[in-house]
This record gives C-alpha cells, structure tokens and sequence, in this order.
C-alpha cells in the first residue's frame, strides 16, 4: 500500500503535465482511484479471510459478489472503467488485454511493483490507466490452489476454468481503472 500511495504522491508531485503530456485528469481524482482500489482489495481480503472450512456455492455469494458489486458501484459513481483481469481466469470477461497482460508481466517480473499509471487510449477514449496487482492469500486457494482441490460448484460451474495452481503470495491478476480525459 505504501508503495502504491508512493507512486500517486511521485505521480502529484511532478506534476501530471510532466508525468502524462497533454492529459488533462486531476490529481486529486487520481488519487482517489488508488484510495478506492486500495478499499476494495482490503475488502476482498477480509471477506475472504472471514470464510471458514471448505468453500462452496456461498463462498462466491459472500466474496465475489460483493467485490464485483463494489467494483461497479465505482464505475457508476465516478465514470471509471473498472475491472479484475487475470492471465488464469475463471470468466473469460476478465481475459488480459493487451496493456493489461503487460502490466501483469511488469508486476511478475518485478514483485516489489505494487501500481502504476499509464497514458492510453481505452475503447476510443483518452485518459490514464491504473494497475494494481491483485495477491493471494491464504484463504483465496481454496477456490484458487490445486485444481484437483477446487470445489464442486466451481468444477461444474466454471468447465473452462483456468484460476488454480496459485500458491500463497503469487501475483493473482490485476485491478485496472481507466480514467479518461
């Protein structure tokens, strides 16, 4: 966290026309995506943290649910494009796109790199693009470990299901907010 709210501050302090030519986005705004990703990857660590023995078809009611809801109530709120996207995905919604699977590639190679922002252009629009990398812990390999250990309702929910073989504190994907100008 200390380092991602690090990168705001460098990101503030220069000043966005030095860091994003020609961008015209708030600080103040940017800094705000990084405050609302840090909230929600907290959220996702404490519900899923809360859950307790063998997952099931109520472990995605009480933590996917509502990290998806969360992730969309701060699209409608603010205008962000918000999303959870994974090299080993579950839905293939969450696929890495091209800026995406690079930005995963940046965090695989460098574990220490928590977030950053990139200039871009998302769906015709201009603006900046936040990535910060999404961990496992423990509680998250129940659903995410060994794939013969993966419950039921994932198995038959989920036949193309390609997020397992994680071990604690591998690189789980990333969050990606787009902000345009």
């Amino acid at each position: 966290m200390v380092k991602v709210a690090g990168i705001v501050v460098l990101v503030a302090s220069v000043g966005l026309g030095m860091a994003f030519a020609g961008q015209q986005n708030d600080p103040e705004e940017l800094a705000k995506v990084v405050k609302e990703v840090e909230a929600l990857d907290a959220m996702r660590s404490a519900l899923a943290a809360s859950i307790t023995g063998a997952a099931d078809q109520s472990t995605f009611a009480q933590v996917c649910k509502p990290v998806g809801a969360r992730a969309q109530k701060m699209m409608q709120e603010n205008g962000w494009k918000v999303a959870q996207l994974a090299e080993k995905y579950r839905n293939p919604n969450n696929k890495l796109d091209r800026e995406a699977r690079l930005a995963y590639k940046m965090m695989e190679d460098s574990p220490e790199l928590m977030g950053f922002w990139i200039q871009t252009e998302l769906e015709g629009d201009k603006g900046v693009r936040y990535f910060r990398r999404i961990v496992v812990g423990s509680s998250c390999l129940a659903c995410h470990g060994k794939k013969a250990d993966r419950p039921e309702f994932v198995k038959e929910g989920y036949p193309e299901d390609r997020a397992y073989g994680f071990e604690l504190g591998d690189l789980r994907g990333v969050y990606s907010v787009f902000v345009a100008d």
